[in-house]
């Protein structure tokens, strides 16, 4: 059977439609940012306990007393371990992807209800459409859209669409054709019959749909996170990123209390919208006695309504009067940056962590704010390309990184090495004294469980290892490279290491494992790593023309050995979300780079 290049026609079609129409883009991504960060806006606006209560009133109107004391605190928790604002972007991006969905998936569900031959061309689409794995969404996403909480919208709307269009079409289609005959037979047009009849029968059905629609919106919110999405999943994606157990608890406990909170309400205005959901609710409230009449208590809409007024009023009031605790940060001459907000994307590698903190520090010292986002090598070089990041600090120029520079160099700008030369390496434990070179390792996969443990896919050790380093030495079929992250790499090192196993790992230097494990750096005498690297910082074109003062900091920047590796063990030695508190600490005993900004 010949090669059906599909993935190349893809290509091509992807290049075609970013080339002619890239106008149409930036509108959507110009309408897409306007509507999240309206909708953001109000959203962060209250206080959080304020916005608590207001989310939670609304519960006890929809479902009772019992269900607004646990909305509370759930929300409440939210809050108390320091992820609101993430939940609030988080409910945004949500918010915004229904409304969207909707807008298309309800005016398509009744299309296809009135037409048996658009119900047959939807139903493959939407098939299509909802069995696509949904990370797959966000490759043209970010070709189109660039890196930020856009692609995460679209690649959400697209992926919650066909249970809204269907559920839409199964609601309509379920009403009795006798209650629409008959309202036929009394005159009544196709239009008022839709509104009339057919929408207000079928709502409970088109509310499980809205139901759905957001279900699977919070589904993405961890995947939008990869593509610098932010909210709590960019949380989880960093926690999975540093293997951050307790990051990925709070922020997986957070999403789970937004999506019970979102379900339970959605259930329940599907029965308040809903004339046989009125009918059954009074119902149960009159057959209601003792505790359960006292848990199911729900106010008068007046009341609700008005305890809500009063909240927004308090929170308004707060944030118009209570002033500001924030650090305004330096003035005068020291405050170059006047608020100027500088974005910054790294990989979370362990110098690319090192030093884009230090110079978040730097940059914050002096007046800028700073806004550091962590994304995967393919997405961080998209982004950088079209201008949605700054610069980053961890480009391995001219070996390691040279598929992304060949692909994006033209639309960036180089700012030079601020380190060199590194080395890329596989490394053994010591204690495997068989085990010196990498001609050694043929023959002894049994040892090693035919495995290498690998770090991020996307990063360029990998491609060269895959490519190159196991075919120059016939270790292709002994040995499976096993793609994961830098902090999972790490954490099998250790757990092998504690137990005397035989492991083999990629590695580059300078890293602070050499310096806490002893380790074997595995020799190369077929030079298949390549020559070392230079670590650059890369910027996006026309960077240095708009902040000059920075890109002239950045240019004349370098980090030794010994400071670099000693910056990295004090991040270690600090923990896991307190990076910027190791930079500062580490500051202290070397002012001379701070004074070399």
């Amino acid at each position: 059977m010949p090669r059906l290049h599909l993935g190349a026609w893809v290509d091509s079609g992807v290049d075609f439609l970013q080339s002619h129409l890239s106008w149409l883009f930036d509108a959507i991504s110009a309408l897409v940012t306007g509507l999240y960060d309206g909708i953001d806006a109000v959203l962060s606006a209250p206080a959080p306990l304020l916005f608590a209560g207001i989310l939670a009133l609304g519960a006890w109107w929809l479902r009772g007393l019992l269900a607004g004391l646990l909305a509370f605190a759930g929300l409440a928790l939210i809050d108390s371990v320091g992820l609101w604002s993430d939940a609030m972007s988080t409910l945004s991006l949500v918010l915004v992807a229904t409304l969207v969905t909707l807008v298309f998936a309800i005016p398509l569900g009744i299309w296809a209800s009135r037409s048996d031959r658009v119900s047959a061309v939807l139903r493959p689409v939407l098939d299509f459409m909802q069995t696509m794995p949904a990370m797959v969404y966000l490759i043209p996403g970010i070709i189109f859209f660039g890196v930020g909480v856009v692609p995460g919208i679209i690649a959400t709307i697209i992926f919650s669409l066909p249970p809204g269009v269907r559920m839409t079409e199964l609601g309509i289609r379920q009403v009795d054709a006798e209650l629409v005959e008959a309202a036929e037979a009394f005159g009544t047009t196709p239009r008022d019959t839709l509104f009339r009849v057919q929408l207000p029968l079928a709502l409970p059905t088109i509310m499980a749909g809205v139901n759905q629609v957001i279900m699977l919106g919070l589904s993405m919110v961890v995947i939008a996170g990869m593509v610098g999405g932010g909210g709590l999943g960019g949380a989880v994606y960093r926690a999975i990123g540093n293997v951050d157990i307790g990051l990925g608890f709070e922020a997986g406990i957070s999403i789970v209390i937004l999506a019970m909170y979102l379900d339970r309400m959605t259930g329940a205005l599907g029965r308040q919208v809903s004339p046989l959901g009125r009918r059954a609710l009074a119902k149960a409230r009159a057959a209601a006695t003792g505790a359960a009449k006292v848990w199911n208590h729900r106010p008068q809409p007046v009341h609700a309504l008005s305890g809500v007024v009063v909240l927004a009023l308090v929170a308004g009031g707060l944030a118009t009067f209570g002033g500001s605790t924030a650090d305004d940060g330096p003035a005068g001459a020291a405050n170059i940056g006047k608020g100027r907000t500088v974005s910054v994307g790294y990989i979370p590698w362990d110098e690319g962590i090192a030093s884009t903190f230090l110079w978040k520090e730097l940059l914050e010292r002096r007046g800028f704010k700073v806004d550091a986002r962590q994304l995967e090598a393919g997405a961080l070089y998209t982004g950088l390309a079209g201008g949605q990041l700054d610069f980053q600090t961890d480009s391995w120029l001219p070996v390691t990184h040279a598929q992304y520079w060949e692909k994006y160099g033209n639309k960036l700008e180089d700012l030079g090495s601020w380190y060199g030369p590194t080395s890329l390496e596989l490394s053994v434990p010591s204690y495997m004294k068989d085990v010196r070179s990498l001609a050694d390792l043929k023959g002894k996969a049994g040892q090693f469980k035919g495995r290498i443990i690998g770090i991020e896919p996307s990063a360029g050790a990998m491609s060269i290892l895959k490519d190159k380093v196991l075919k120059e030495y016939g270790l292709e079929g002994e040995y499976q490279v096993v793609d994961g992250s830098t902090p999972g790499m790490l954490a099998e090192l250790k757990r092998a290491y504690e137990k005397k196993e035989p492991v083999a790992v990629v590695l580059w230097s300078p890293h602070w494992a050499y310096s806490t494990y002893d380790l074997t750096k595995l020799e190369d005498p077929k030079a298949a790593w390549g020559k070392g690297d230079g670590i650059h910082t890369l910027a996006r074109k026309g960077f240095a023309a708009d902040e000059p003062e920075v890109a002239r900091w950045l240019r004349s920047f370098k980090l030794s050995e010994e400071q670099l590796t000693g910056l990295e063990a004090k991040i270690q030695e600090t923990g896991k979300g307190k990076e910027q508190e190791a930079v500062r600490a580490w500051l202290a005993d070397h002012p001379e780079v701070d004074q070399l900004v």
